[in-house]
């Protein structure tokens, strides 16, 4: 079967790879869609740090059970269609024994420092399965990526008494978008592309704000009465990006950061201290708590689905789409695989 490899920075090639068979407690998936990520992106371009090469791609999965292996409950049966959990933690680090497997010191995500899922078959625990039946296999495939974004509104405890910024509105930063207006806060969609704010507006945002056209320092000050958003969460993972969220944010406020930075950024301390801010860190998810929350949220239709996939591929058509995509990205937001093409 066949199966696409990122083997090297700025290389991808479509190899055969043998079907696997399910063992003990495991069951065998098979693909229907799985999603690209930015962090494929990343990879591709040499620009994050966890990649390992070579790797299959791909985590972000709607399938269907083919088989099971031994022991897994009679409750999961074949043909149900599900998504996973695409995370291996250690279970031993102080993140582990705290209950906070999503920030394992030894995290292995699927197609970062494992094999992934952009292949026509894979196995898996059945404890790594979440099922839906109301759902097609590409809203299964998006819901990886938005509980990363729903992960991060957790983080910062946005409740109907906040305003919250949400700098960069690709597929994870409109995550964090959604679950904010889910939670009932007044919501600012930041982003330089018009097409992604159009969709942030379809979900539920008060507010847009293209930081080209407008100024973001005033635009803020004006929409929260000179306060500041009492939340911002950092979705795009620039220099740039990180200090306007220090900048902007309201005293007494709390900065979640997604984006991997590229490159060190400087801060003005001061604003720490001056402004008794909260910065929190926000890594993947909690599988039992933002898994079925967004699949629950899926399920009711709130999320733009087709407005926020790009573009439909088949699998041989991965290296050159992955060479487009790493020379221009503007306008795309989500990329998937379909096998049946």
């Amino acid at each position: 079967m066949k199966a696409l490899f990122l083997t090297e920075v700025g290389k991808t090639e479509v190899r055969e790879v043998q079907k696997p068979v399910p063992g003990k407690g495991e069951l065998l998936l098979k693909v229907g869609m799985v999603g690209f990520c930015g962090g494929d992106l990343n990879g591709f371009k040499g620009m994050f740090p966890l990649q390992e090469y070579p790797n299959i791609l791909g985590h972000e999965v709607g399938g269907t059970i083919e088989s099971l292996g031994e022991d897994v409950p009679e409750n999961i049966q074949i043909g149900m269609k599900a998504t996973i959990y695409p995370y291996l933690n250690c279970g031993k680090c102080v993140a582990c024994r705290k209950g906070r497997p999503n920030a394992c010191k030894d995290n292995k995500t699927m197609g970062v420092r494992r094999p992934g899922a952009m292949t026509r078959f894979i196995t898996l625990p059945w404890k790594d399965l979440f099922l839906s039946e109301k759902l097609s296999l590409r809203e299964l495939a998006l819901a990886e990526p938005l509980t990363v974004g729903f992960h991060a509104a957790g983080r910062g405890r946005v409740s109907k008494e906040d305003c919250v910024a949400v700098i960069g509105c690709g597929i994870v930063g409109l995550g964090a978008v959604a679950s904010a207006v889910n939670r009932g806060a007044e919501v600012i969609a930041i982003d330089l592309d018009e097409t992604k704010l159009a969709i942030a507006r379809k979900i539920g945002v008060a507010h847009t704000i293209n930081p080209s056209k407008v100024d973001l320092h005033q635009t803020l000050q004006e929409l929260t009465c000179g306060d500041g958003p009492d939340v911002i969460i950092e979705a795009v993972g620039s220099p740039v990006t990180y200090r306007s969220a220090v900048d902007e944010v309201a005293f007494l406020g709390r900065v979640v950061c997604i984006g991997y930075a590229k490159h060190p950024v400087e801060f003005n301390t001061a604003l720490f201290v001056q402004k008794e801010i909260e910065i929190l860190g926000s890594r993947n998810c909690v599988g039992s708590a933002d898994f079925p929350e967004v699949i629950r949220y899926l399920e009711a239709g709130k999320f733009p689905v087709e407005e926020v996939i790009s573009k439909v591929i088949s699998i041989d058509e991965g290296p050159e789409t992955m060479d487009a995509w790493a020379k221009n990205a503007e306008g795309i937001i989500k990329i998937m695989i379909d096998f049946d093409r």
